[in-house]
């Protein structure tokens, strides 16, 4: 069972916990931490979703990520879902966007990576597959019906296109 916190609409941890798969009450909020990830050299990398994942299953995301357990920070959070999806550790961690949704605040971080590039790990159930991409690659691969349409809005005004 996870538990995760509630916050409000400001973005406030409200007195109340939330259980994944369980409705959200209205008016209250779940954190999820996103991150972008760039290696030094300039590369993105995208990780593919594994085939058994609700909602765009199979697909290559722009992002790894997840939910805020009780007590973690957005900052925590990322780092913790980082390591798990990817296996990887940043240099820096920059928020670039926060979006409300009707039951998530999605805070979204530019992650800088040094690492060894063959050293991705993948994180049964959720990732299936990793690929790294030049700038240009990268962002052709957002512009297209390939990438997930709500990562592709979260990252837009970060990334300067439409």
């Amino acid at each position: 069972m996870e538990i995760w916190d509630a916050y409000d609409q400001d973005g406030r941890r409200a007195d109340r916990d939330l259980i994944r798969g369980e409705p959200i009450p209205q008016g209250l909020y779940h954190l999820v931490s996103e991150m972008l990830v760039r290696h030094v050299d300039g590369d993105y990398l995208l990780m593919q979703r594994d085939f058994q994942k609700e909602g765009y299953p199979g697909w290559m995301e722009a992002t790894a990520g997840g939910s805020a357990l009780k007590g973690e920070t957005a900052l925590e959070a990322a780092k913790r879902e980082l390591q798990e999806e990817t296996g990887l550790t940043g240099r820096s961690f920059q928020e670039i966007g926060k979006t409300y949704t009707e039951n998530t605040i999605f805070i979204s971080y530019l992650v800088i990576t040094d690492c060894d590039k063959a050293s991705v790990k993948l994180q049964e159930g959720e990732t299936i597959g990793y690929q790294w991409l030049k700038e240009e690659e990268f962002l052709r691969f957002l512009n297209s019906s390939e990438a997930i349409p709500s990562q592709r809005e979260r990252l837009s005004e970060f990334l300067n296109f439409d």
